[in-house]
């Protein structure tokens, strides 16, 4: 589904600044996979590039057998609308809009009809349980629906790959399971392959396993197995491994 070939990126200026140093990394169809590591790992980096919102200095990415980074502009605009989905911290919703039409936005620009995307909103708000908030304002509704909200409009298209950018960072413990609960779903459910950068070791225990980057390098990776408690713990014991600042560890929920 995913393929990096030993990935680099080294950012020019007056310093060259070398983020990433030879990623190799190959995720399923259908697998969720978190990506953790202390602040300045390369972890932001790392999902800029499988986004397209960055180009790897060296190496290949490949998606569904594709590299998206050798598209020109208009083949790559539309592969990302129809093959990703984002799902980011501070959500991203436009103030100015509702509810339902935030969560149309991707159909809208592929020009959908009109009756199609409030029949898809209707189903996905129903499944993410926020049918009752659909035309509010985004100012009106709490974080934790806010984010429910931003899952929706990634899911609308039924992209093949979701890529979440610290999706619990600005939630509190309880929306951050509620949302942790309903990505696992989405996985296990719509098959969909799910690629997360988190510092939230709650957060990572959803995943099927956690890829662990230090200093621009792959570190090591963890499988969760049937226990997820036993999981997390696993994860903070990698954590405290490989060091970093107490940052790292500031939102540990048990």
């Amino acid at each position: 589904m995913l393929k990096l070939t030993k990935v680099s990126k080294i950012y020019e200026g007056k310093v060259a600044y070398r983020a990433l140093t030879d990623i190799s990394l190959e995720i399923e169809k259908g697998e969720f996979v978190a990506i953790m590591g202390p602040s300045g790992s390369g972890k932001t980096t790392l999902l800029n590039i499988i986004s397209t919102n960055d180009a790897p200095t060296t190496g290949e990415v490949e998606i569904e057998g594709k590299n998206p980074h050798k598209l020109n502009k208009n083949s790559l605009a539309e592969f990302r609308r129809n093959e990703l989905g984002f799902i980011f911290q501070d959500f991203n919703l436009l103030h100015t809009l509702t509810v339902e039409e935030n969560i149309v936005l991707p159909l809208t620009l592929d020009g959908t009809p009109v009756q199609e995307m409030k029949e898809k909103a209707q189903k996905i708000a129903e499944n993410l349980g926020i049918a009752s908030i659909m035309t509010k304002r985004t100012h009106e509704i709490s974080g934790g629906q806010a984010q429910r909200v931003a899952i929706a409009r990634a899911m609308i298209h039924e992209p093949k790959l979701l890529l979440a950018d610290e999706p619990t960072g600005n939630l509190d413990s309880k929306a951050s399971k509620d949302v942790m609960t309903m990505l696992e779903s989405i996985n296990k459910k719509e098959k969909t392959t799910l690629l997360m950068v988190t510092h939230d070791p709650q957060a990572a225990s959803y995943s099927d396993r956690v890829v662990f980057i230090r200093d621009g390098k792959l570190h090591s990776e963890i499988h969760r197995g049937e226990n997820r408690q036993a999981f997390f713990h696993n994860i903070i014991d990698m954590l405290s491994l490989m060091g970093g600042d107490g940052n790292d560890l500031s939102s540990v929920r048990v």
